[in-house]
C-alpha cells in the first residue's frame, strides 16, 4: 500500500530535524511505481523531495544513487556544468532506507518522442557527451564499478554462455551475438565515465530562447567507468532521433574516435532480451520467461540479415549534412537527484511562494497541504524494450519536425 503525502512529509523532519514542513504535494508514480515519493516545501521556501523504495531492487538502486552522487564533489558538479541531484538527509520508514533531495524541474520526452532534426535530440547527444568527459578518477576514487574494454567484453560473453545454458534461444540470434562478442575490432574503444545504462528520460529539459537545453540529470545509481555505448543504447527506441543524438555526442566529445560504437550500442539495446529471460530463470517465474522467449524469436526475425560486425562508414557529404544539424556551442548543464520528472507549471504554485516577504504567515500562503499534484510516472530505472533493432540510418535528412509533447507529466 502506498504511503500517503502527510506520512512522506513527517519522514523529512527525520532525517532533518530542524525542518520545519509546510506543505507537502503527492508526486504521482503510476501503477507501477517502485518508490513512494512526495514533493515537501519547507518553511524557508525550499522544495525538497522524499523517496521511499517499494521493494528490495529499488532499495539497492536508491543506496547506489547516493553512492554515485557523493563521488560528485563540487568541482565535479562545476566541470560537468549540470545539475546533478544533491542529497540533502537520509533517514529509514518503514524499514526501508529513505533519502531527502533537493527538486529539480523540467520536462522529459521519452525516448520514441524524441524529434529529429536540432532540439531535444542534440541538447541530450551533447549532455551526454558531458558527462562521458568526466575524468575517471570521478568514479575510482569512490568504490564505483570499473571496467577495462576487456572486462566489458568478457561481461558480455558470461552473459551469452548464461542464456545458451538455457536452450531457450534461437540459435541464430545467439551466433549474431557470439560473432559480435568475437570481433576484435568493435571493442577497440576507451573506457569512460558513464551512467550505466540511460535513456531520454533521464535528462531534464527546459527552453531557452526557444531551444531545449538539458538542465540536470536524475538517474546516477548506474555511474561507474566502462564502455559509453551502454549509454547509446536506448537510441533503439528512438527511431526518429538516433542518428542527431548520434551526431551531437559524436561532435562534443572529447575522446578519441570509436568506430565500433554503434554496433555496442546495438548489441547491448538486443541483450536487453537476453537479461529479460536470465532475470526470469533467477525468479523461477514461466510467465517472464515465456514473454523472454517470444521477444527473442521477434527479435532473431527482424534482424536476420543484419550484421552487428559490419563497421558502416559515413561519406563526407553525409557528414558534412549532419553536421549541420549539430548547435555550434555546448549546451550548459546542471544536475539533481531524483528520478521523477516535474511540471514547471504545476510548481509554480510552490515557487510563487518561496519568497519569505510574499508569505508571511501559514495560514495565509495559499498551500493546500493535501494538494495532489500529477508530476509524472515514476521512471524505473530499468532498460528500455528495444523496439527497432535495424542500423541508425535517418531516413528522411528534411525531417525535423517537433512533435514532442512538452508537458512534464507524460515524461
Amino acid at each position: 500500500m502506498a504511503r500517503s503525502p502527510l506520512t512522506l512529509a513527517a519522514s523529512v523532519t527525520s532525517a532533518l530535524p530542524e525542518a520545519v514542513v509546510d506543505g507537502v504535494s503527492a508526486l504521482s508514480e503510476g501503477m507501477g511505481g517502485r518508490f513512494d515519493s512526495a514533493a515537501v516545501q519547507l518553511d524557508d521556501g525550499e522544495l525538497v523531495v522524499v523517496r521511499v523504495p517499494t521493494d528490495d531492487s529499488a532499495e539497492n538502486e536508491l543506496r547506489a544513487q547516493t553512492s554515485a552522487l557523493r563521488a560528485l564533489t563540487p568541482g565535479v558538479r562545476a566541470q560537468l556544468r549540470l545539475r546533478a541531484p544533491r542529497t540533502i538527509g537520509e533517514t529509514v520508514v518503514d524499514g526501508r532506507y529513505t533519502v531527502v533531495t533537493d527538486l529539480v524541474d523540467g520536462y522529459r520526452v521519452d525516448a520514441a518522442e524524441v524529434p529529429a532534426g536540432r532540439g531535444v535530440a542534440t541538447a541530450i547527444g551533447t549532455a551526454l557527451a558531458a558527462v562521458h568527459g568526466l575524468p575517471a578518477s570521478v568514479v575510482s576514487g569512490d568504490d564505483l564499478t570499473v571496467q577495462s574494454p576487456e572486462q566489458v567484453r568478457q561481461s558480455v560473453s558470461r552473459l551469452l554462455d548464461r542464456v545458451a545454458a538455457l536452450h531457450r534461444i534461437p540459435v541464430s540470434l545467439l551466433s549474431r551475438w557470439s560473432r559480435a562478442a568475437a570481433a576484435e575490432h568493435i571493442w577497440r574503444f576507451e573506457s569512460t565515465v558513464v551512467l550505466g545504462g540511460t535513456s531520454s528520460d533521464a535528462f531534464l529539459l527546459e527552453d531557452v530562447d526557444d531551444e531545449p537545453r538539458v538542465t540536470g540529470i536524475l538517474d546516477w545509481h548506474g555511474l561507474a567507468v566502462g564502455d559509453p555505448a551502454v549509454d547509446l543504447q536506448w537510441l533503439s527506441s528512438a527511431p526518429k532521433a538516433a542518428m542527431d543524438v548520434f551526431d551531437a555526442y559524436t561532435a562534443a566529445s572529447v575522446r578519441a574516435p570509436d568506430a565500433g560504437i554503434h554496433n555496442r550500442a546495438r548489441l547491448y539495446a538486443e541483450l536487453e532480451f537476453a537479461k529479460w529471460l536470465v532475470h526470469g530463470d533467477d525468479i523461477g517465474s514461466e510467465e517472464i520467461i515465456t514473454d523472454a522467449v517470444n521477444l527473442l524469436v521477434s527479435l532473431a526475425d527482424s534482424v536476420q540479415d543484419d550484421d552487428l560486425t559490419r563497421i558502416e562508414t559515413i561519406s563526407p557529404d553525409d557528414a558534412l549534412g549532419r553536421a549541420g544539424l549539430v548547435p555550434d556551442r555546448r549546451v550548459p548543464v546542471d544536475t539533481s537527484m531524483q528520478t521523477d520528472a516535474y511540471d514547471p507549471e504545476e510548481l509554480g504554485a510552490f515557487e510563487a511562494q518561496d519568497a519569505p516577504a510574499a508569505r508571511p504567515g501559514a495560514a495565509d500562503d495559499g498551500f493546500d497541504e493535501t494538494s495532489s499534484m500529477d508530476l509524472g510516472p515514476e521512471a524505473d530505472g530499468g532498460a528500455t524494450v528495444p523496439v527497432d533493432m535495424g542500423d541508425w540510418i535517418r531516413q528522411d535528412a528534411g525531417d525535423t519536425g517537433d512533435t514532442t509533447d512538452r508537458t512534464a507529466d507524460s515524461r
